[in-house]
């Protein structure tokens, strides 16, 4: 018989996810690492629904049941060959309210003689939980910097040494600036984000500090939950510095072999606050494909916007800021200073990438 488990005990199993909800649904957020397997198409949900509000819920029941009977062969080959490509564990199955649509899929199954759990409540559990997330309390250290400072790639160097890590651009699939989605997947809607979100966060528990990158409450069109935004207000801030140079050409790094027209649309975008000089010179540097320069003038923007930043945004009583200095390091280099750093305070690191002692 299948079981109804609540959403930890839920997340925590190790079967395949199958969220039988509509793709549209599955669309607009799902359970990271869940696969869509609707019972209904978009159409037929929307049939169900209108026969379920016009006629009531016996009626609706009958136009699901006259759907969803030509498929129940194919629903079953799929079934079975989620459960044979998952290995161990049970299927695991969800919909919207933890209602019929997941017991019916259930209930299909097990006829078919495959263990099953079920989600209680649902999809719409799983997005309290998601919410609630958020005001639990994390040991968040942010990561700061001008723009080519290279936090990003600091990060996820951090990660790969197994530190605590969520990377909130990766997961919004921007960087942050008008240029932020160039070359990257279309952004996952802001439902979506928070899930991303919310399983990251999960995969720190008990972690201890999370590294994020010190970022405005909108990554793109996604926009970083109030509960955590709050948090990151109140975190201690290490800043990392480079120079000038070191910080364009990392920025031509990423830039430089984007689209031409794609990083003028973007430059136009941002005109109004660019202004006529700064707009005109970049776009006359990409135009001469002189990435450097082009980088050069967006930096002049982009640091006047930090420094103002800065000033208006005056750290919360307990929120400590610190800076530190990586130079042209690597990336391997400059996670061991960086470590280093926060291992034993704010000791000063030499240029060798060295905790000095204190005399």
């Amino acid at each position: 018989m299948a079981s109804w488990l609540a959403i930890e005990a839920f997340l925590a199993g190790e079967g395949t996810l199958l969220d039988v909800r509509s793709p549209a649904e599955f669309a607009q957020g799902h359970i990271p690492g869940a696969r869509n397997l609707p019972l209904f198409s978009d159409l037929e949900r929307a049939e169900v629904g209108l026969t379920y509000k016009q006629q009531g819920s016996q009626a609706a029941v009958q136009v699901g049941l006259a759907l969803v009977g030509p498929k129940l062969a194919a629903l079953g080959d799929a079934l079975l060959a989620h459960r044979h490509a998952g290995g161990a564990g049970p299927l695991r199955l969800q919909c919207w309210r933890g209602g019929m649509r997941s017991a019916s899929v259930g209930w299909l199954a097990e006829t078919l003689g495959l263990p099953v759990q079920l989600l209680e409540g649902g999809y719409k559990a799983y997005r309290r939980w998601v919410l609630g997330c958020f005001e639990r309390h994390w040991p968040l250290l942010l990561l700061g910097g001008r723009t080519g400072t290279g936090k990003t790639d600091l990060l996820l160097e951090l990660d790969r040494r197994g530190l605590a890590v969520v990377d909130l651009e990766g997961l919004a699939h921007h960087r942050g600036s008008s240029f932020g989605g160039l070359g990257l997947p279309p952004q996952p809607s802001n439902e979506h984000y928070e899930n991303r979100l919310a399983a990251a966060l999960l995969s720190c528990a008990g972690l201890s500090p999370i590294w994020l990158e010190a970022e405005s409450a909108q990554v793109g069109r996604c926009r970083i939950p109030a509960g955590l935004w709050r948090q990151m207000q109140a975190a201690p801030v290490l800043e990392i510095r480079r120079p000038l140079e070191e910080r364009l050409s990392r920025l031509v790094a990423v830039y430089g072999v984007q689209d031409p027209e794609d990083l003028a649309e973007a430059t136009r975008r941002i005109a109004r606050r660019l202004g006529p000089l700064r707009t005109q010179e970049a776009l006359s540097a990409i135009e001469r494909r002189d990435w450097k320069e082009a980088c050069r003038w967006m930096l002049d923007y982009y640091d006047r916007c930090y420094d103002h930043e800065l000033e208006r945004r005056r750290p919360e009583p307990g929120a400590a800021h610190h800076s530190l200095d990586l130079h042209d390091w690597d990336e391997d280099r400059s996670a061991t200073a960086l470590q280093q750093h926060q291992l034993q305070g704010q000791a000063p690191v030499n240029s060798e990438g060295v905790i000095e002692e204190s005399a």
